[in-house]
């Protein structure tokens, strides 16, 4: 029989803010299932200043030189011939502080929600270092191999076509769980009327349509995009995150609503009539949740790249390849059509599971032979 309550540790990063999105909502719904859940940056489990260093080169390296991380990802992220470098160093300099942790809070299952972290809960399993199992919450649509160590028992992805690319690349066992969202983006906002009157004020017959640019506003050529939107008749709304310097660019525009770090995103989405992302990343699936399409534009290198490749493969997103697709893909998908009801279908069918549940599950379940 499963124990009335098992303790869950999830290990987050403070990389823009995605991932801690996921970890807070898992430790909600963990929760409120009766089980115990806390959570824990692996950036932090790092030795002093290490962790910051990396957040710091990965923001600069994101939103000031693209082509930089475009490299770094070729070369440690994506599958190749031969012998390449990982971040099993890296991930080493935080197992004396994950195993002490672990030692003083004695959680029944550790669940990592982002790469190093798998990297790191995988390499102390396989020793037999970590006694207690290790369940990656995978949070890309497209799985680079960062994510992927034999040591970790169970994998819970946001599709099946990720979850057969685990299971393929570890024979270990995975399963599609459907994206990690909080509970408030699937029931009626009550701030989406606010947003509406808000909207109609500044640009009457405008359909507000979201820039959707992340936590550290990292994105190319946004004043421009915003610039094409307005003059195909519709309101651009950017969220530029906790990038003032873009809030400040984009707020000398009169045609642009340039928001900050705002709290009221269910409101907001269900607001505005399309999504124009550069990520694939929590706003996206944010969206989806909220029945609004998702229209990727200009992607972020790496895995930003990767993942709006895939969610327009999967039929979840569209793919605009340059300005004119952009335009024309707007123009179907902020009015009533069959192409905006079938998107908004496809991204609601993803939320089928529920990776909570998955995790309780684990606790009882014994571990795949290794």
């Amino acid at each position: 029989m499963r124990p009335s309550s098992a303790r869950f540790l999830i290990v987050s990063a403070g990389m823009g803010a995605g991932h801690d999105a996921v970890a807070a909502e898992l430790v909600r719904r963990l929760q409120a299932r009766g089980q115990g859940a806390g959570r824990v940056d692996v950036l932090e489990l790092l030795p002093d200043g290490v962790g910051a260093g990396l957040r710091a080169f990965y923001r600069t390296a994101i939103r000031r030189a693209p082509v930089v991380y475009e490299g770094i990802y070729r070369v440690f992220f994506r599958p190749g011939r031969g012998l390449r470098p990982g971040s099993a160093p890296l991930a080493a300099l935080a197992e004396d502080r994950l195993l002490a942790l672990v030692a003083r809070e004695r959680p029944d299952v550790v669940v990592p929600v982002f790469h190093l972290a798998a990297q790191l809960t995988g390499r102390l399993r396989a020793r037999g270092a970590l006694e207690v199992p290790s369940a990656v919450v995978v949070t890309d649509f497209a799985v680079h191999r960062q994510w992927l160590h034999p040591g970790n028992d169970l994998h819970l992805c946001v599709t099946r076509e990720a979850a057969d690319t685990v299971r393929r690349a570890l024979d270990r066992p995975s399963l599609a769980t459907g994206p990690v969202v909080a509970e408030r983006f699937f029931a009626p906002a009550p701030g989406a009327a606010r947003w509406r009157r808000r909207f109609r004020a500044r640009a009457p017959g405008r359909p507000p349509v979201l820039l959707s640019v992340g936590a550290w506003g990292a994105g190319t050529r946004v004043a421009d995009t915003a610039r094409l939107l307005s003059g195909a008749g519709y309101l651009p709304v950017v969220v530029c995150g906790r990038d003032e310097r873009l809030r400040g660019e984009l707020s000398r525009l009169p045609e642009v609503a340039a928001l900050g770090w705002e709290r009221d995103m269910p409101g907001l989405l269900a607001a505005v009539r399309a999504v124009v992302d550069n990520a694939a990343g929590q706003t996206a699936l944010e969206a989806l949740a909220t029945g609004v399409p998702v229209v990727g534009y200009r992607p972020i290198p790496g895995h930003g790249r990767e993942g709006v490749r895939r969610m327009a493969a999967l039929g979840l997103s569209d793919h605009a390849r340059d300005s004119w697709e952009l335009l024309r893909l707007l123009d179907v998908l902020t009015e009533p059509s069959a192409p905006r009801d079938r998107r908004i279908a496809a991204g609601r069918r993803l939320f089928a599971e529920d990776a909570a549940v998955r995790l309780t599950e684990t606790v009882t379940r014994p571990a795949a032979p290794r």
